[in-house]
C-alpha cells in the first residue's frame, strides 16, 4: 500500500492509518459477500438439485439449479443501479453498509429453508426470491468497496489498490470451499444432503457481525468527501452515466467476458463435471479447488501491482489470450482423469484468470469520474454477470448434454475471449489519463 495517500485534512500518518483501515473493511466485506455467493454456487452443483428440485432427470435437475444461480446474476445489475444511485449520491461507506447487511441476511435464510418435499412448490419459489436478494446485495457490494479502497491510494497505485478488495474472491471462495469440505468430511453423504449443508450459510450471519464492525469504523473517501464539498454530487447518477458513458458501461462489461464466463464454469461447473464425467472424487474437486484460491492471495494483488508498472491494458490483454489458449488443455486435463492433472488444470485456469482480475477493478472504474464512477463501474461491471457469468454455467450443461464433449464448452470460452479483446481495444481512454493530461496541461511551462 505504497504510495501517499491524498487527503485534505489528515495529517500522512493518520492518513495512511485510515487507508490501511478502508482496505481492510473493503476486503472484510468483499470476502463476505463472496463467501456467501460461492457457497450457493456450490450448494446448487451438489445439492439444491435434489432437495429443491426433486422428480426431474439428473440434467433437469441441474439445469433448474443453475437456473436459479443464473437469476442471482440476472439481478446483480439492478443492485448495482440502485446502490450505485446512493453511492454517488450519499457516500460510499452508509451504501456498503447496506449491501452487508442485505446479503448476511438472504444467505441465512437460505440455510432455513424447508425442502421441497416439506414445502412443495413453495421452496424452490423462496430459494429464488433469496437468490434475487443476495445478487442485489452483491451487485451494489462490489463498486463501493473498489471504491472506498482505490479513492483513499494515490493516483499511481490504484491498481494495488483497487485490486486488495478483489480478494474477497479468492478468500471467500476459500472459506466457502473449506466449510463444504469440512462438513461433507464429519457426517455421512446422506447426512449433509440432509442438514449439513446448512451450517455454512448460517454461519454467515456471525461473519455479517464482524464485516460490520470494521465497516462503522472507516472514514468516507477523500475523493468522494472532495465531491460533495465542491457541491458536485450528480443528482441523478443513473440516468447521467448513462447518457454520458454509454460506450463505457458497454465495454466494461463485454471486457468481462473472457473473466468472468471461463470463471464460473472452473469453479462451479467443473464439480458437476469433475464429478460425472472424469469421475473424480467430490472432496478431491473442493481440496484442488482451495489450492488454487489460495494463490490467489498472491496472484490478484500481483497483477494488480503490475498493471500500475505496465499498464492496465497491455497485462488485461495478456490474461484474455492466455485463457484462450488455456480453453482445450483444461479440459484435456480434467479428462485424464486424474488427481494430478485435475489439480494443474483448477490451479492454472485461476492463475489465467487473476491475470486479468487483478487490474480488472481500476481498469473498469478509472473509465469515470468520482461523482459517477460508483453508479457507472457498478452498472458496467455487474452487466457481465447477464451476458456472462450467470449463463455459463447453463450453456456449458446445455453444450455437453448435447454433443457429450467438452470441444463445445472449449470453443465457447475462447468466443467469450474474443468479445473480450474487441471490447478492451474499444474501451475509450480512461478518466484517470484525461485527469493527468489535464494537469499537465495546466501546470506552468519551465523557462
Amino acid at each position: 500500500m505504497s504510495g501517499q495517500p491524498a487527503h485534505p485534512t489528515l495529517d500522512p500518518a493518520t492518513a495512511r492509518s485510515h487507508q490501511r483501515r478502508a482496505v481492510l473493511a473493503s476486503t472484510v466485506g468483499t470476502t463476505i459477500e463472496w463467501y456467501d455467493f460461492f457457497l450457493y454456487g456450490s450448494a446448487a452443483a451438489l445439492v439444491f438439485p435434489k432437495l429443491f428440485f426433486p422428480g426431474e432427470s439428473d440434467f433437469a435437475g441441474v439445469l433448474a439449479s443453475f437456473g436459479t444461480l443464473f437469476v442471482g446474476f440476472a439481478a446483480r445489475p439492478v443492485g448495482a443501479a440502485i446502490f450505485g444511485h446512493y453511492g454517488d449520491r450519499v457516500g460510499r461507506k452508509a451504501t456498503l453498509v447496506t449491501t452487508l447487511v442485505l446479503m448476511g441476511a438472504a444467505t441465512f435464510l437460505i440455510g432455513c429453508l424447508p425442502p421441497y418435499s416439506s414445502a412443495g412448490v413453495l421452496a424452490p419459489i423462496l430459494l429464488t426470491l433469496l437468490r434475487v436478494a443476495q445478487g442485489i446485495g452483491v451487485g451494489g457490494e462490489w463498486g463501493g468497496s473498489v471504491l472506498m479502497a482505490m479513492e483513499w491510494g494515490s493516483k499511481k497505485r490504484r491498481g494495488l489498490m483497487a485490486s486488495y478488495p478483489q480478494l474477497g474472491v479468492p478468500i471467500g471462495l476459500l472459506l466457502a470451499t473449506a466449510m463444504l469440505k469440512w462438513m461433507s468430511s464429519i457426517m455421512s453423504p446422506e447426512s449433509f444432503d440432509a442438514w449439513g449443508w446448512r451450517i455454512p450459510f448460517l454461519v454467515s450471519a456471525i461473519l455479517v457481525g464482524v464485516g460490520l464492525y470494521v465497516r462503522l469504523r472507516v472514514m468516507e473517501s477523500p475523493e468522494f468527501s472532495a465531491v460533495k464539498k465542491t457541491e458536485k454530487v450528480a443528482k441523478r447518477p443513473f440516468v447521467e452515466v448513462l447518457k454520458e458513458h454509454p460506450l463505457e458501461i458497454i465495454t466494461s462489461a463485454f471486457v468481462r467476458m473472457a473473466e468472468q464466463a471461463p470463471f464460473y464454469l472452473f469453479i462451479t461447473f467443473v464439480l458437476t463435471y469433475g464429478t460425472k464425467v472424469a469421475k473424480l472424487p467430490r472432496g478431491d474437486l473442493l481440496n484442488y479447488t482451495l489450492v488454487a484460491a489460495s494463490l490467489g492471495f498472491i496472484t490478484v494483488p500481483l497483477f494488480g501491482f503490475l498493471s500500475d508498472k505496465l499498464g492496465r491494458r497491455l497485462t488485461y490483454g495478456v490474461g484474455i489470450v492466455a485463457v484462450a489458449l488455456y480453453a482445450f488443455p483444461y479440459y484435456g486435463l480434467l479428462n485424464t482423469g486424474t488427481g494430478g492433472a485435475a489439480l494443474l488444470a483448477i490451479v492454472l485456469s485461476l492463475v489465467f484468470h487473476d491475470i486479468m482480475y487483478g487490474p480488472q477493478a481500476a481498469l473498469i472504474a478509472e473509465s469515470f469520474g468520482t461523482n459517477l464512477r460508483y453508479s457507472g463501474a457498478g452498472i458496467g461491471y455487474q452487466l457481465a454477470s447477464v451476458i456472462a457469468g450467470g449463463p455459463a454455467p447453463l450453456i456449458a450443461a446445455a453444450i455437453f448434454e448435447k454433443t457429450g464433449s467438452s470441444t463445445g464448452i472449449s470453443l465457447y470460452i475462447i468466443g467469450c475471449c474474443v468479445l473480450s479483446m474487441i471490447a478492451l481495444l474499444l474501451m475509450p481512454r480512461t478518466t484517470q489519463r484525461r485527469e493527468e493530461e489535464a494537469e499537465r496541461a495546466a501546470a506552468p511551462v519551465a523557462s
